[in-house]
């Protein structure tokens, strides 16, 4: 049956609106897209056309040549130089295991090696390059890159690495570099991404980890297409990064390397400083080791040998070791006298071997006793009991402003490690620290630099440059950074009386120069070069009764870590001084006959500026000198040559 027209016309109506709804809705979804694809195209192109480049282009930073370290006269003792390497792309390369396995085959990797590297590997993204393994030989890796097709992902390089031509002679000065470690990375509140390079140095102790900013320099970058999974394919550009910051010290390259030489195996020290400007000449610690070795990476064997020793060859005894002063604490004591008009020069104070204060002995070192004594034949002779009388005078309050006048028990501000303060006691300090009343006793250990009194050689080289000049010298290891010379420090007057420091600078003066004086035995003969010193001798165990009773009563009859220290501290030339020196021996038994020789001989050198002066010493003494001098020239040598290959580890 037909509809009526008249519905067959409404039904028409309603097709077609929704016809025109669908269309309206169409057009317009059309018209959004078309509007947003223009500006997709046309408004943000350029956007998106960056972040497609930035999904193409990888930015991998390049490591800056590291500032070189010299001496005063411009001689390279930290140097960097060629290092031929391995490193392994994760992504290329495949299974770790596997492609250092392959590479063993080619060159030496020993198991914990492989270990290290896979660690390493693992712990960067797959298209990072990991240094797996470096100071190869030009050999070792010519072999690598012959097999080149049977290696994928592992490529060697050319880089640069550190290197010491000195050796041990400037180990504890300048330090050495190694590897960032997780440790590093701790200490650092926001490491900068140089630091995060596979293997990247940096400094380690010393001058290489105090100034470490200025010699690090900063990262350059090159620019590498990579594609879809960050393979890189070809490098678009690169720019170098800015070298470190050259660094030129005060040392001295040939008085250090005497020095060092000159204390021979001893455990001990030795601090030259040139008065005048408080620059450090020669900064010697003795055992010394071949920093080289932990640039190369230090094998197991030669790090046990270093950390084993009893002598501490990893120790910078200068400024780490604090000792007691010992008999060169005795200027403190009379300038302390002096000044406060509670002794006078002229005055004697009879010593009969002790002194007897609140029923305990306190011992000279001279049993016999030294009879009457003023003040300079108290320190020409270093009668203990003549210090035992001025410690009750004038007390330790006195005792503890003067020595911090002479510049002890202060942290002086130098790019070392470790650099101690000693311990200028007080009654305050006993309080605090012991709990405990400051007592008569202990001012009179004191008095003589025992007791609680604690330096560090490179003090006692500042309180002798103190008192050569009645300034306050301050120690510069310095010269200049970046060719930019450093300032001085202002060296203002310590207002001591001319009078009294006169008076003690000849006590000091006959120490070495009198027949009487505790060091003429190492006397200088050359009057132009002549030295005005002290000697010292610092007690580490007491000989028991029983010892004694026993026979026990030479140094040389202990056994070497209960002798002794040994010290000795001097200014020259005696008239014009220019140069302080301290010298401690550890476990030396006596100052007089081991440091004292040392010192003279190390000051000469910085006199002559090279080897001492045969014609400077007694005639009886010149036939031995001149053997040890030839001795001591043939092991210093001119300077090491980089050698290739590595330590194993």
């Amino acid at each position: 049956m037909k509809r009526p027209a008249k519905e067959t016309e409404e039904s028409a109506r309603k097709i077609s609106r929704r016809a025109a709804l669908l269309g309206g809705a169409q057009l317009a979804f059309a018209g959004v897209l078309v509007l947003r694809m223009r500006s997709l195209q046309l408004g943000q192109s350029s956007e998106y056309r960056l972040l497609a480049d930035e999904n193409r282009i990888n930015i991998r930073l390049l490591p800056p040549s590291r500032g070189l370290i010299l001496d005063r006269n411009g001689v390279t003792i930290a140097s960097n130089v060629q290092n031929y390497r391995i490193v392994l792309v994760r992504e290329d390369a495949g299974e770790p295991r596997e492609a250092l396995e392959r590479l063993a085959q080619l060159i030496p990797l020993s198991e914990p090696e492989i270990e290290r590297a896979e660690r390493e590997i693992l712990r960067h993204r797959p298209f990072v390059p990991v240094t797996i393994i470096d100071q190869l030989s030009w050999e070792e890796v010519a072999r690598v890159a012959a097999n080149a097709p049977a290696l994928p992902g592992i490529t060697p390089e050319v880089g640069q690495t550190r290197f010491y031509p000195y050796g041990a002679d400037f180990a504890h000065a300048v330090g050495y570099v190694g590897p960032v470690s997780e440790r590093d990375l701790a200490e650092r509140e926001n490491p900068e991404p140089l630091l995060m390079i596979p293997r990247f140095q940096i400094g380690k102790i010393g001058v290489e980890r105090e100034l470490d900013d200025d010699l690090r320099g900063s990262a350059g970058h090159r620019r590498i297409e990579v594609n879809a999974v960050g393979r890189e394919m070809r490098e678009l550009d690169r720019q170098e990064g800015d070298p470190g910051t050259n660094i030129e010290l005060t040392l001295d390259r040939e008085l250090q390397a005497f020095s060092l030489a000159r204390l021979g195996e001893e455990s001990a020290s030795a601090v030259v400083m040139e008065i005048a400007t408080g620059n450090i000449l020669a900064l010697a610690s003795s055992p010394s080791f071949d920093p080289n070795l932990f640039v190369r990476g230090i094998s197991i064997d030669d790090y046990a040998g270093l950390r084993d020793n009893d002598r501490r060859p990893m120790s910078n005894k200068t400024v780490q070791g604090a000792y007691p002063p010992g008999s060169t604490f005795k200027m403190v004591t009379a300038l302390a006298a002096l000044e406060d008009g509670l002794a006078t020069p002229e005055e004697r104070v009879f010593c009969p071997g002790y002194l007897e204060v609140s029923g305990r002995r306190f011992h000279c070192w001279n049993r016999g006793g030294h009879g009457r004594v003023n003040l300079v034949s108290a320190l020409s002779e270093s009668c203990d009991v003549f210090f035992y009388d001025m410690a009750q005078r004038v007390g330790i309050d006195r005792i503890n402003a003067m020595a911090a006048r002479l510049g002890l028990g202060i942290r002086y501000d130098l790019p070392l490690s470790g650099v101690s303060s000693g311990l200028n006691p007080s009654r305050e300090w006993k309080r605090a620290r012991r709990d405990a009343e400051w007592v008569v006793g202990d001012t009179i250990n004191a008095s003589i630099g025992q007791g609680f009194v604690l330096t560090t050689p490179l003090q006692l080289a500042v309180m002798t440059a103190r008192l050569a000049t009645n300034r306050e010298i301050l120690p510069r290891l310095v010269h200049k950074l970046g060719g930019v010379e450093q300032p001085i420090a202002d060296q203002p007057s310590l207002g001591l009386s001319a009078a009294g420091l006169a008076q003690v600078r000849r006590g000091m003066s006959e120490v070495s120069n009198s027949n009487r004086g505790t060091a003429y035995s190492s006397r200088i003969v050359d009057a132009t070069m002549r030295m005005a010193g002290k000697t010292g001798s610092s007690q580490v165990f007491s000989i028991t009764a029983a010892e004694r009773a026993a026979g026990v009563r030479r140094q040389s009859q202990l056994p070497w870590n209960r002798r002794d220290h040994a010290l000795f501290v001097a200014f020259a030339p005696e008239e014009t001084p220019r140069y302080a020196i301290s010298v401690v021996v550890e476990h030396g038994g006596g100052g007089s006959s081991v440091a004292a020789p040392i010192a003279r001989d190390i000051i000469l050198a910085a006199q002559a500026r090279g080897l001492p002066p045969l014609d400077a010493y007694p005639r009886s003494q010149r036939n031995r000198i001149e053997s040890m001098i030839n001795t001591i020239s043939e092991q210093i040598g001119p300077a090491a040559v980089p050698t290739t290959g590595r330590s194993r580890a």
